[in-house]
């Protein structure tokens, strides 16, 4: 119980002392004072992963097709901001690419490109409801450890980084990784629309290979800061390569079981008999097969919104 104690109050030393070196700048921006509020909304999403299923269990699903229009185009239009705020605000102060320390200054492209990471760890908070939407049509599949993973980690792990360094080099991988997300929600926002649009929606698997692209190239640049000694904090670099490698071995294991595995005998009878069709879902999971003919199915229609 000793040591119990001794570490509890070890941490709760070391975390007020990380606050001496905070950013200053973001101390009274919404769910930045304290850890609390991410810790409690992080907990609800999981709390929510356990007791939603529960809930859906003896109920028909909905299709919330409304609903995933205006989301994922919502998303869209949040993402593509984040973007061009992280370009523009990056470009006016004179970023480097390959080496950027954090200026703490209230510089007006300094505050610019904090507010737009700000946003950007808002949106992450918002994609809780990927999982949410998931659960209420029963697409308990879908919900995979890649999936929560992604989403609950995300969240809390950009807290920190609008805690402590919100600009510098923060500004590379949000900026990369906004970008992608416009096209992926675009590409759900599109898949929402119904089965007329799926004759144009043969890119999905590439969405997987650019995340994993985005990876590596990741690794190589915080491993580039690493060598060179870039007066970028080395905790971040690290702690940022580490990420990414989990990242790389859950999307390479989905990309392998989506597109690259070769169907048993019984699957492929399957899809002939069935004519089913394959969509990608907000998150990154398994590619979900609609099969009709030949399956015992669930009496009633689905709910709508």
């Amino acid at each position: 119980m000793e040591v119990v104690t001794h570490f509890v109050n070890d941490t709760v030393e070391f975390y007020k002392w990380s606050l001496t070196i905070a950013d200053k700048r973001v101390q009274s921006w919404p769910m930045m004072a304290s850890p609390i509020p991410t810790l409690a909304i992080s907990c609800l999403y999981l709390i929510f992963l356990w007791a939603g299923p529960r809930f859906m269990q003896d109920r028909q699903p909905y299709t919330l097709r409304k609903t995933l229009i205006v989301y994922n185009f919502s998303m869209v239009v949040l993402n593509f901001y984040i973007a061009k705020e992280l370009l523009i605000g990056s470009r006016a102060a004179g970023y480097s690419y390959l080496c950027q320390p954090v200026n703490y200054s209230n510089d007006v492209n300094e505050v610019r490109i904090a507010s737009a990471l700000w946003w950007y760890y808002i949106s992450k908070g918002v994609e809780f409801l990927d999982t949410v939407f998931f659960i209420l049509r029963k697409k308990f599949n879908q919900v995979s450890f890649l999936h929560v993973y992604h989403h609950c980690t995300m969240f809390i792990l950009w807290w920190i980084g609008i805690k402590w360094v919100p600009g510098g080099q923060s500004f590379f991988g949000a900026t990369i990784n906004s970008s992608i997300h416009v096209a992926m929600y675009g590409y759900y926002g599109l898949a929402a629309l119904g089965p007329m649009m799926q004759k144009y929606l043969w890119w999905k698997k590439y969405l997987t290979i650019i995340q994993m692209i985005q990876f590596h190239v990741t690794i190589g640049h915080a491993g580039h800061s690493l060598y060179t000694g870039c007066p970028f904090p080395c905790w971040m670099q690290w702690a940022l390569i580490a990420y990414a490698v989990t990242f790389i071995i859950l999307f390479a294991n989905f990309y392998y079981h989506a597109y690259r595995r070769k169907p048993s005998a019984f699957q492929k009878e399957s899809k002939l008999v069935a004519n089913g069709t394959s969509a990608v879902t907000n998150g990154h999971s398994k590619v979900e097969e609609v099969q009709s003919n030949g399956k015992k199915q669930r009496k009633g229609r689905a709910k709508k919104e």
